[in-house]
């Protein structure tokens, strides 16, 4: 008979780390002793041209890093839809990829139908609150305590029917995002930084601010709230949950029906920087190795996460993307986690498993 029990994530100065810091600097090292000895050699553009760059043009560095940051925020919000989820079932829903898309979908397509464009926001709402009561009902309760592998099963059924659900109602073709009805601003601004003029695109602005303060707002009301301290009793325990009357029905609509909140703030600003398609759920699947850097079950690891990603897979595109011809921004993120499942599979700040037969 296993014992299994979670235990807080180790210090930062573990002997893993420290051991994984010895090899990162001897690479390190290595690499630039092979620069010096090659200095127009492969080992030289990657290693040190670079950052040779980066010093040369700080403006053009700081414009890549703002980018990244607002990918970064909205990478952390869509992945707390899966912490929420994760936290709250133990459910890996894959689904919430579609869910972006589809509850973009559905504000377009209302709008298109010709309700205004704040009625069809809340008219939204209301679809993905009757989703998450169905998705409860239909899949979630038949399944109590089955496999986790037959939960995540059941995502995979909810994405594709989504899919084709949102196919046959809204099309395939992809749709603008009604940025100018919902007032959000167009254009740029221009600052002088560091010696150059870095571009900041409004709606990226409005992006970056108004998914902060989702986060915010969502780790305030799960922190501080009655809801909140549910959440975490049923996160700690399904039964102790129960026990001092708690009810999971009632958690799992919350808990789905607050990712859909994430799900249409996500739509709606990822919707307003391109368009709205279903090429959107790609997009949303960057908070898979969001959530293998932050931890599957830490709001601050997927902001933590998020930041990463956003910011590497721009910086590794602009500075190390010509070396191969680009490209690098659509695998990078994979390759980072890949790293993590290495060296700490739990994440900056999940909780390590431990498990005593």
């Amino acid at each position: 008979m296993s014992d299994v029990a979670a235990q807080p994530a180790p210090s930062l100065l573990a002997n893993g780390w420290i051991k994984t810091g010895l090899i990162v600097a001897g690479v390190i090292a290595a690499a630039l002793i092979g620069a010096q000895l090659d200095p127009s050699g492969t080992i030289h553009k990657i290693f040190v041209d670079p950052f040779q760059q980066m010093v040369q043009a700080p403006d053009l560095l700081a414009q890549t890093i703002w980018e990244g940051l607002v990918s970064g925020v909205l990478y952390a919000l869509i992945a707390l839809g899966f912490v929420l989820i994760f936290k709250a079932s133990g459910v890996f829903n894959f689904a919430q990829g579609i869910m972006v898309v589809f509850a973009a979908l559905t504000l377009v397509g209302l709008h298109e139908k010709g309700v205004p464009a704040f009625l069809a926001v809340f008219l939204t709402l209301g679809v993905m609150f009757v989703l998450a009561v169905t998705i409860e009902r239909v899949v979630l309760r038949p399944l109590v305590n089955q496999p986790d592998i037959i939960l995540f099963m059941a995502t995979f059924g909810i994405t594709y029917f989504l899919i084709g659900f949102g196919e046959s109602v809204f099309g395939g073709n992809p749709k603008q995002m009604i940025t100018s009805e919902l007032y959000l601003p167009k254009g740029a601004l221009d600052a002088k930084i560091l010696g150059g003029i870095v571009s900041f695109q409004k709606i990226d602005i409005a992006a970056a601010i108004i998914a902060s303060l989702m986060i915010a707002a969502l780790a305030v009301f799960f922190q501080y709230t009655r809801i909140g301290r549910a959440l975490r009793a049923v996160a700690d325990s399904h039964k102790a949950a129960l026990s001092v009357g708690i009810s999971l029905n009632q958690i799992w609509v919350i808990v789905w029906f607050t990712a859909g909140i994430v799900a249409l703030i996500t739509g709606i600003m990822w919707g307003a920087r391109s368009d709205v398609s279903f090429a959107l759920e790609i997009v949303a699947l960057k908070a898979l190795p969001v959530l293998i850097l932050g931890g599957f079950t830490s709001i601050p690891g997927a902001i933590v996460g998020g930041l990463i990603i956003g910011i590497g897979e721009k910086l590794g595109e602009f500075y190390w993307g010509p070396l191969i011809g680009g490209g690098i921004e659509s695998w990078l993120a994979y390759f980072i986690a890949l790293g993590f499942l290495l060296f700490r599979p739990q994440g900056l700040f999940g909780d390590k498993i431990i498990e005593r037969i």
